[in-house]
């Protein structure tokens, strides 16, 4: 064994007993007569000293040797520290130090293995392996470990079967690019890893299998960002001869096992609003209700006046900025050029004090006199002392864009606080979205949604109209989770095919399998998936997903650490009959 105990193990109880631990040096400090070596593993830091009245001179020497990130082994009795330390549990004790041995020498790490390291983000990705030792990195790992345990030891106590589905699939229009493999044994034919298991675990509701789940990998080939990965783990879900209600009541109840085990947190009350009252109140279908600024409709209260701006656009709305009285009229202007930003889009902003008399000064006094204005304040709900915020334009983008200037007023006021939790359900997905490009609509969710059973007929007339038994979870204003209500049977299948655009034969070469299937008896089915990556996260406190995984892509789907993707050899090429540009 190369070792007896682990470097966060020992403490006073263990006083005189000779010990064994190995792990990594990670600092040193020779005073001449006496030398300290902490010592790193997993689970902690020990103390190691020599000295010059208790240590063989050899050893000493061998211990002034000592390089940072040397792998060692070393056995030594447990004493009583002089200094001690209440920041780590082996604070009280140290090993003199009686044999060592250098198990491994080591380069200089490229930047301090620290919890607050000198390295940047992209030197930390090329040397993750180093990062990971440090602890910041390693106890997201920890934690990620403990929440995917819960999940499994909870679904499986709700009788959820795990079952594996296949990663070399075939393509299948689900929303974003698929990656592909080439097949050696079939020239010219691919496969592709799979953007979820969809098709698969419905299969499995055909199967009889009745309540399934998978911690399983997904690949979508699509453009990065901080909180997406082009290869990402899904806990993924169905249940069969369920409705909606069934699905939503199963999954808070996983949430609330969650937040009770993993934080310590209970949450009395899961809100439901449609996807079209989150859109109106919040301005994007993923709010987060830990705030308020809900969005104040104006159109009614601000195009009776000669303010052009506003007559002339679809959709007038502002919020209150609790406190934003205070702001001075440079930091007004700085806002009102963050929302002109590119990445915004909004053309000005219009503003309201609400001062602490009850009086209202307003970047628009000229059109607007104040009984208007205490109107744009009650709309908004508005308090004396808060700013008012008024955007206007296109119903979509101005929704858009004052969405984000909520968000961004939430964090300059300090509003997202990461310990508090304020879940909700978002219902009442539209079934279709209208892609401008393509010009024609394509499924919200995927293909495989139900559309709502009494508004099946209003997809010859009115497509844009119907809704789907669809459900977003959202946490903090990110989404955790989604699904849907399946159909399950040939005919709605069929006629969903239809208005996306396919035919006949393109409908049963690609889906032909599940068609058929459902001829031998589906039940009623549904399910959802969670991001496993986002959930963990936000569970974290963060929102950036990077730091939970252990070995990342870069916002360019890049692993720098092991150059990938790269090139590959001709006679590989050649032999899957594969010629590059």
């Amino acid at each position: 064994m190369y070792r007896t105990h682990h470097c966060g193990e020992l403490n006073a109880s263990h006083i005189n007993q000779t010990v064994t631990l190995s792990g990594w040096v990670h600092k040193s400090r020779d005073k001449g007569f006496v030398a300290w070596v902490d010592l790193r593993d997993r689970y902690g830091i020990t103390q190691l000293v020599f000295d010059a009245d208790r240590t063989d001179k050899n050893l000493m020497e061998s211990a002034r040797g000592l390089g940072r990130e040397f792998v060692i082994q070393v056995t030594g009795t447990v004493i009583e520290r002089a200094s001690k330390n209440p920041n780590i549990p082996t604070g009280e004790i140290e090993i003199l130090a009686t044999a060592l041995t250098v198990l491994n020498t080591a380069k200089v790490p490229p930047f301090t293995i620290e919890d607050q390291t000198d390295g940047g983000e992209e030197l930390r990705m090329k040397y993750r392996y180093l990062d990971l030792r440090r602890n910041p990195v390693k106890n997201k790992l920890i934690f990620r470990h403990k929440v995917v345990q819960e999940v499994r030891n909870y679904l499986s106590s709700k009788e959820f079967i795990e079952v594996e589905t296949p990663y070399l699939i075939k393509s299948t229009p689900e929303g974003a690019r698929d990656f592909v493999v080439p097949s050696r044994m079939n020239e010219g034919q691919f496969y592709a890893l799979p953007q979820s298991p969809q098709t698969f675990k419905q299969l499995l509701m055909v199967g009889g299998m009745d309540k399934y789940f998978q911690i399983v990998k997904c690949f979508r080939d699509e453009d990065l960002r901080a909180d997406r990965q082009p290869e990402f783990t899904q806990i993924d879900c169905e249940m069969a001869f369920v409705e909606q209600e069934d699905i939503l009541n199963a999954f808070e109840g996983l949430t609330l096992h969650l937040l009770k085990t993993i934080k310590g947190v209970e949450v009395d009350a899961f809100p439901r609003i449609s996807y079209d009252e989150a859109m109106r109140t919040y301005g994007n279908d993923k709010p987060d209700i830990r705030f308020g600024m809900k969005f104040g409709e104006l159109n009614a209260i601000a195009q009776h006046k000669d303010f052009n701006v506003f007559n002339k656009a679809a959709l007038v709305v502002g919020i209150a900025v609790p406190g934003g009285n205070e702001y001075s009229r440079k930091d007004i202007d700085k806002l009102i050029d963050w929302v002109k930003r590119p990445q915004i889009g909004a053309l000005g902003m219009v503003y309201v004090r609400c001062n602490e008399d009850g009086s209202y000064k307003s970047s628009v006094d000229k059109f607007y006199d104040q009984d208007d204005l205490a109107k744009w304040a009650k709309a908004t709900n508005a308090k004396a002392g808060d700013l008012i915020c008024v955007l206007s334009g296109e119903t979509n983008e101005v929704r858009t864009q004052l969405s984000a200037l909520r968000m961004e007023l939430a964090e300059r006021l300090n509003l997202r606080n990461p310990k508090e939790f304020a879940p909700l359900w978002v219902t009442d997905f539209p079934l279709l979205e209208w892609d401008e490009d393509t010009q024609s609509y394509h499924a919200m969710h995927h293909p495989f949604t139900a559309p709502k059973s009494e508004q099946i007929s209003l997809l010859d007339s009115d497509p844009a109209a119907v809704k789907a038994d669809a459900y977003d979870l959202v946490l903090n204003g990110n989404e955790i989770g989604g699904g849907s209500i399946r159909i399950h049977d040939k005919t709605t299948q069929a006629l969903m095919f239809k208005h996306l655009g396919f035919t006949e034969e393109e409908a049963k070469s690609q889906f032909g399998f599940l068609m058929n299937a459902f001829e031998y008896g589906a039940p009623p089915h549904g399910g959802i998936a969670f991001g496993l990556d986002r959930l963990v996260a936000i569970l974290g406190g963060q929102e950036t997903i990077r730091d939970f995984i252990a070995f990342p892509k870069n916002n360019s789907g890049r692993d720098i650490m092991i150059d990938a993707p790269a090139p590959i050899d001709k006679a590989q090429l050649d032999e899957l009959g594969l010629k590059t540009k």
